[in-house]
């Protein structure tokens, strides 16, 4: 079974092939923006224009844009194809990553919006430990549970706290592998990590 992976959630944007569990093909490339003008050409770069079985993309959180076209990506090859999409957890795959280098607990601290972090605790199998929250800096280096820190605010939150071991990563599909046996989400609601800053007339707030 063949299995592309796209990750577009922050400011990297990769893509991957799989057959079975073997990498056939994949790019990472730290863009910043330009993801809905780079997605499509990185995947029709892939072994068969990334055809594949199974569909698997990165719910975020991160940027709502690159979340958005990401998704949208994922379901329009799912229905060109009649490939099932499932979804992750971006920061799921940061973790993963982390604890490939160094096996053990880890906090992931990633950008977030409006100059807050998104941060999340992962157990030492890689699974999380504690909800996913948006806060301030200073807020996220108090939280923390753990030494090793790892994600784009790393170096950041470690230095503000003043103490740990960091490793500056940003998600890569090619490292989807990595991630802890267990479901794949089905139904592909991105992960914003914050509450919606406008609201409808009368909601309480």
């Amino acid at each position: 079974m063949r299995t592309l992976v796209i990750d577009c959630a922050t400011a990297a944007c990769s893509a991957a092939l799989f057959e079975d569990d073997v990498l056939v093909g994949g790019t990472f490339e730290e863009i910043g923006r330009g993801h809905a003008e780079r997605l499509v050409p990185i995947i029709a770069e892939l072994p068969g224009k990334g055809r594949a079985d199974r569909i698997v993309v990165s719910l975020g959180p991160g940027s709502f844009t690159g979340v958005r076209i990401g998704l949208a990506a994922a379901r329009a090859l799912g229905l060109a194809w009649q490939a099932e999409v499932l979804g992750y957890p971006t920061l799921a795959l940061v973790a993963a990553m982390a604890r490939a280098e160094r096996p053990g607990p880890v906090t992931v601290a990633m950008t977030g919006g409006h100059g807050e972090w998104f941060v999340q605790e992962f157990a030492e199998d890689g699974h999380a430990q504690a909800p996913l929250l948006s806060l301030t800096p200073q807020d996220a280096a108090r939280a923390a549970a753990h030494e090793y820190v790892a994600g784009s605010q790393a170096d950041a939150l470690v230095a503000l706290r003043g103490y740990g071991a960091p490793r500056a990563l940003l998600p890569d599909a090619r490292r989807f592998l990595s991630l802890p046996p267990g479901p794949l989400d089905t139904t592909l609601a991105p992960l914003y990590g914050r509450a919606p800053d406008a609201k409808l007339p009368g909601t309480p707030g």
